[in-house]
């Protein structure tokens, strides 16, 4: 009944309370009827965001009137299993004052004891704490609609272990002074981004011309870039079919990483292609998206790999394909898809100097180190907040 932890004027303290959450929290019946909210969904591990955001648009249609109705500082329990909560996820309102959201969807509530703090119950819940208690109570693949089928009377039943209110208050700004530093190293890692986009946007030579914005000083009195299609640059083709049985989760020391269109789907016993390669998402949702590769690996049907020409730097080629935005070329209704036919007839160009083509695939390399530095940075701040909240804080 205590944690590992605890701050210096706490020690000594009784023991931390139990009280389940039916005993300080009630439910949320209140409906949204014909006036008007701002609409709601869940992104899982992220909280609760505008429908328009998530969707594009409003989804609600007719169901309008049965959402349920929320304030700030509420909960809402998404039933729904992802992979980082699979019992399913609790996010707490926080940047409006009153939402609504899918009565269908979620399980909403609401404090009412004086003596808990909702962004202490919050913190708990970004931990997945409520994933412990709940998954005893769900069957192997038991679905409804979609949601995970479990009672709600098992999560009114949840035990939650408590401090004191000041020590709750003193708990939540330790865990908020990292989420603010998290926070700050986000804004940062979008910084780099943009400047990467940026930077391509110098170097390459914008729509119809034949000469960059930028230019490294040893190329400035070059000749122009020379206009070639794709098909001169590289060669195309799809990659090899590869059965769901012969892929694997984890590598063992003779296995080789196996990439879609859309990244890495596991490990292989045998691979298709050696060396530095830029891989192209053929249809779906990533359809056009552009990953490089530099190894030994399995390409699928789903990906064209496209092998560089001679006279063509392979990392600098990569950076050309994610510049000309390939995904505006697909064609198809159902399920746009890029074919070789159509990646090979794109028009673009190429400055004759590899050693140009170099000097630029180094410059966006270094943006990308640091964007990937920027990436693991913020998951290392990730883990030591939920590992403390986890481990150390709570008991």
């Amino acid at each position: 009944m205590l944690p590992k932890y605890r701050f210096p004027e706490f020690i000594g303290d009784n023991e931390w309370n139990v009280a389940t959450l039916r005993n300080i929290t009630t439910p949320i019946q209140k409906r949204a009827g014909a006036n008007k909210y701002m609409l709601m969904s869940v992104t899982s591990g992220v909280g609760l965001v505008p429908q328009k955001e998530k969707f594009g648009r409003e989804i609600a249609g007719s169901a309008y009137k049965n959402y349920i109705v929320i304030q700030r500082g509420d909960f809402a329990y998404n039933k729904s299993a992802t992979k980082q909560f699979p019992e399913g996820y609790i996010a707490m309102l926080i940047d409006y004052d009153e939402a609504a959201l899918p009565n269908s969807i979620f399980t909403c509530f609401r404090i009412i004891d004086e003596q808990v703090c909702a962004d202490f119950l919050n913190h708990i819940f970004q931990s997945n704490y409520h994933g412990s208690w709940l998954r005893k109570f769900i069957a192997v693949s038991a679905r409804a609609h979609g949601s995970l089928n479990i009672d709600d009377k098992h999560l009114w039943e949840m035990p939650v272990v408590m401090p004191e209110l000041p020590e709750q208050q003193r708990i939540v700004d330790c865990l908020s002074s990292l989420d603010e530093l998290i926070a700050a190293e986000n804004k940062k890692l979008e910084t780099l981004k943009t400047h990467k986009k940026g930077l391509m946007q110098k170097l390459f030579p914008a729509e119809g011309k034949t000469i960059p914005e930028w230019r490294f000083p040893e190329f400035r009195s070059s000749d122009e870039w020379e206009e070639k299609s794709l098909s001169s640059l590289c060669t195309m083709q799809a990659g090899k079919f590869v059965p769901a049985s012969d892929l694997h989760e984890k590598k063992k020391s003779d296995m080789y990483p196996c990439y879609g269109g859309n990244g890495m789907r596991g490990y292989t016993n045998s691979f298709t292609h050696s060396g530095e390669y830029s891989l192209i998402g053929r249809q779906g949702a990533l359809c056009g998206n552009v990953i490089y590769v530099n190894e030994d690996f399995h390409a699928t049907e789903h990906a064209v790999v496209a092998t560089s020409k001679k006279t063509i730097v392979p990392k600098w080629l990569y950076y050309l394909l994610l510049k000309l935005d390939l995904n505006q070329h697909a064609t198809g209704q159902a399920q746009p898809g890029l074919s070789v036919q159509t990646l090979e007839k794109i028009a673009s160009c190429a400055p004759k100097d590899k050693y140009e083509q170099q000097k630029i695939a180094d410059c966006l390399s270094d943006a990308d180190t640091l964007i990937t530095a920027q990436v693991d940075k913020i998951e290392a701040l990730r883990l030591c907040l939920r590992s403390r909240s986890v481990t150390h804080i709570w008991p």
